[in-house]
């Protein structure tokens, strides 16, 4: 095989994941790093049927839209992709995606764009992440621990000393955490470390594959009360997690949405938006859109702990919410009870298996909120007539299962897309969450 030499061209466009395309010879080269309009020398790593992927060696004409990343492991670790890419530009590029996903897999656009969801302010994109998973590998040839995210292109642990994505005080945390560990008996028997901030603590769940002496848990005792975190171990499963300090915890974690007047209660494995100020406004901006009124009985599918429920409860006149998992159900349910909130109930149902034939599906309503997983939820859609609500809102976490279930609400001849958004809620990477709005056909007379 003939060495590869290190190439020159233009960009002319950007992905939604920050890689430029180049068009060489008539053939598509993706550069990773490399943005519309710039110049670019670039190496071919992959060479696959209809395109090749490059790593990018250097900028010869930089773009408007470049910024200096503010992370010294970016580019190296895969906790974020777009971080040389203004956060406008971020934006703009998921607005594309969704739009792209639209035309090209449900053949249409929404009647209306609604404006981006994001945080504002100097730090509205940093430091917003309050749920996190920590690598952890004590790796022998460098003598050393690491702790962080993945690599971007290698499954090793990237040598970070702090990141910019996680929430206080944990973005700061990374070589206290190593230094910690590294004085740990089981040092190369830690796998990783669960992150769970709250508006009320912090939470530090150390996996362990055997369990730490007395030596090791006053060390952790000790990193608990200097860094004023909370530290659990977690030895199996989910139900295996105890508290190392405080024991007892004085309170679970908790996040509010004063919107509202609803407060949250949540474990840190539990499912929570990711994003705690961009979470606040979605919920604001989705019960609006919903158009709720205090006759209306309004269906949640997807959950999870009462993220959405809850809130619409103030609104609504009866509100069901229907999950998955049964430990997320008995968490909404404590929730409503916490909130002082009666007119909402939880079920447990599985929404990936549906005949039509369900009770709460045959009961109707009003309105419907789905917010489902990565797959999307064809399966309900498909039952969309029995359930008949004037109004739906889909807040999605893939713009491609979106635009699929868009297409089969509209190819029904039932639903119309009104309008649909991004919402920025994992600035400086590339997942695009989204927001949609359909309304059901007036049938003619």
């Amino acid at each position: 095989m003939a060495r590869r030499e290190p190439e020159v061209a233009r960009i002319v466009s950007t992905t939604h994941d920050g890689r430029g395309i180049a068009d060489v010879a008539g053939k598509k080269v993706f550069v990773a790093g490399a943005l519309e309009g710039e110049e670019v020398r670039f190496l071919r790593r992959k060479i696959r049927r209809k395109f090749d992927e490059a790593e990018l060696l250097e900028v010869l004409q930089s773009s408007r839209s470049r910024i200096e990343p503010r992370c010294e492991a970016f580019g190296r670790c895969g906790g974020c992709s777009l971080q040389h890419i203004s956060q406008q530009e971020q934006r703009e590029l998921k607005q594309r995606s969704l739009r792209d996903n639209l035309q090209r897999i449900a053949g249409a656009e929404p009647e209306n764009w609604l404006p981006p969801i994001y945080a504002t302010g100097k730090e509205g994109g940093w430091h917003y992440r309050r749920r996190a998973r920590l690598a952890v590998k004590d790796v022998y040839a460098k003598g050393r621990v690491l702790v962080g995210f993945h690599e971007r292109h290698a499954p090793f642990v990237t040598d970070m000393h702090r990141c910019e994505v996680l929430a206080d005080p944990v973005g700061n945390l990374i070589d206290p955490l190593i230094e910690l560990i590294e004085r740990l008996s089981i040092r190369s028997r830690l796998p990783q470390i669960e992150v769970g901030i709250g508006d009320n603590a912090v939470e530090l769940i150390f996996r362990v594959l055997d369990p730490p002496n007395d030596d090791d848990r006053a060390a952790m005792i000790g990193f608990a009360r200097q860094y004023d975190v909370r530290v659990s171990l977690q030895t199996g499963g989910l139900d295996s997690v105890t508290a190392l300090y405080p024991d007892p915890v004085p309170e679970a974690l908790s996040y509010d949405l004063p919107d509202f007047d609803v407060r949250i209660e949540f474990e840190s494995t539990d499912f929570v938006q990711i994003n705690g100020p961009v979470n606040r406004l979605l919920v604001t901006a989705t019960i609006e859109l919903l158009q709720v009124e205090t006759h209306h009985r309004v269906l949640d599918l997807f959950c999870g702990i009462g993220n959405f429920t809850l809130p619409l409860a103030r609104r609504a006149g009866e509100v069901l919410g229907i999950e998955g998992e049964q430990r997320l159900v008995e968490r909404a349910r404590a929730n409503a009870v916490l909130n002082d909130i009666g007119n909402v109930a939880f079920l447990k149902a599985d929404l990936f298996e549906i005949d039509g034939n369900e009770s709460w599906l045959r009961a109707g309503c009003d309105r419907l909120l789905l917010d489902p997983a990565r797959s999307g939820s064809l399966e309900l859609i498909k039952h969309i007539d029995v359930l008949g609500p004037e109004r739906i809102v889909y807040v999605s976490c893939h713009a491609g299962t979106l635009a699929r279930d868009a297409a089969e609400l509209s190819g029904q001849g039932n639903y119309r897309m009104t309008a649909a958004g991004i919402i920025d809620m994992f600035p400086h990477t590339a997942h695009v969450e989204s927001i949609a709005v359909f309304e059901k056909v007036a049938k003619n007379k």
